[in-house]
Parts: structure tokens; sequence; C-alpha cells
């Protein structure tokens, strides 16, 4: 298989991992809490949270291109997942994308840290 197709596949499997991971993690959350959103509940901050920027590493190591991609998805299917389970009210929706935005900084961030020390330790 060339390297295009490898990387592609590469690329759908990170892919399915995030959005999977990011939208149980904002589900469950809400679910166990009894909360219409998850980060009303101090669990999502101290566990969920963490663990989407933590899933945003992980994936990053093993998909090292343009990693930061890892850490927007992961954040962007919550605010997704919270759309389609909010029951209709839009009121807060653009500050919500915003906040959502945001809070994808550091998972984005991390990502390329991994990626990038990944790539020095390979070459190394």
């Amino acid at each position: 298989m060339n390297q295009t197709k490898e990387a592609a596949m590469q690329d759908k499997a990170a892919y399915l991992v995030v959005l999977i991971g990011g939208g149980m993690l904002w589900l469950l959350t809400a679910l166990l809490t009894g909360r219409s959103e998850a980060w009303d509940s101090p669990y999502y901050w101290s566990l969920a949270y963490p663990m989407s920027i933590l899933l945003a590493g992980i994936v990053a190591y093993r998909a090292p291109r343009r990693a930061w991609r890892w850490g927007l998805a992961v954040m962007l299917v919550q605010a997704l997942v919270m759309v389609v389970t909010s029951g209709g009210s839009f009121g807060l929706l653009p500050l919500g994308l915003l906040l959502f935005g945001v809070l994808s900084l550091p998972a984005m961030a991390l990502a390329v840290l991994v990626a990038l020390w990944r790539n020095r330790v390979g070459k190394g």
C-alpha cells in the first residue's frame, strides 16, 4: 500500500477515535451526572475535559500529521452532541461554540507537542 493511502486510512481511523471518544465523554458525563449539558457537572471539568485533552494527545501520537486537528475535533464533536441533545435551545449556541473553540486550544497544543516529540524521537 502506498504512503498516501496508508496516511488516509490512518486519518480516518484517528477521526473515528476522536469523534466517538469525544462524543462519548460528553454523553456519558451528562447521563451519569443527570445534567442536560455535561459541562454543568463538576465531573466534566475534573474528568471528562482532561480526558478529552489526553485523547487528542494519544491520537496525535498515533497520527502525528497535522496533529492540531485531533484537539479541535474532539471538542467540536462535543459541541455537536450538545446541540443534538439540547432539545432545541439554541439561544446560547454562538457563545457555546466560542467556548468550545477556546476549550480546544489546550487539546490542540498537547496534540501538536506530542506529534513533535514523536517525530523527534522517531528520527533519533
